[in-house]
């Protein structure tokens, strides 16, 4: 896999490096946030011990600004039964960060990121609580688009949000 980032004014994604862990271990989230998305640390755990997790660094002006996994078909399958999609989870922007427009930007340079380094995907899907109403609005305005679909997770009624590619 390509670990080079891909920049969009001040925003780019890179693969998770060991060289990112201090920034990391400094990163909070809101009491909201935290309802929904888990730090990249405790993150970072799960895909040591999964190798279709796979780690992202949100970058900002080249510094880690958020964070998120992509995920194969081990997490599709809850959510699709396209076995040519990957889930996007865990998505979180370091409360120091936001406010910037870096969530937005982030999402929309996902799409050239996930065809550069996992060409045979089609679709991003994503699950969002149905409470969640604000990181609803931003991966609408990013291009994904809620087909209906519903799951129940462990705290509530998840939207599937789909992004075809």
């Amino acid at each position: 896999m390509e670990t080079s980032t891909q920049s969009t004014f001040n925003v780019s994604l890179d693969f998770y490096r060991e060289k990112y862990r201090p920034e990391l271990n400094d990163y909070h989230l809101s009491g909201e946030q935290s309802k929904y998305a888990s730090v990249p640390l405790t993150a970072l755990l799960k895909c040591e011990k999964d190798s279709s997790r796979h780690p992202v660094v949100i970058l900002y002006n080249g510094e880690p600004a958020g964070f998120f996994i992509l995920h194969g078909w081990e997490g599709v399958k809850a959510y699709s039964d396209n076995k040519d999609a990957i889930l996007l989870r865990g998505y979180s922007v370091n409360t120091k960060f936001q406010g910037k427009g870096i969530a937005k930007q982030s999402l929309i340079v996902l799409e050239s990121f996930v065809n550069r380094n996992f060409p045979s995907k089609n679709e991003i899907i994503l699950a969002v609580n149905h409470e969640n109403v604000i990181a609803q609005h931003v991966y609408k305005k990013a291009g994904f688009v809620d087909k209906g679909v519903r799951v129940m997770g462990r705290k509530g009624e998840l939207f599937i949000l789909h992004k075809p590619m």
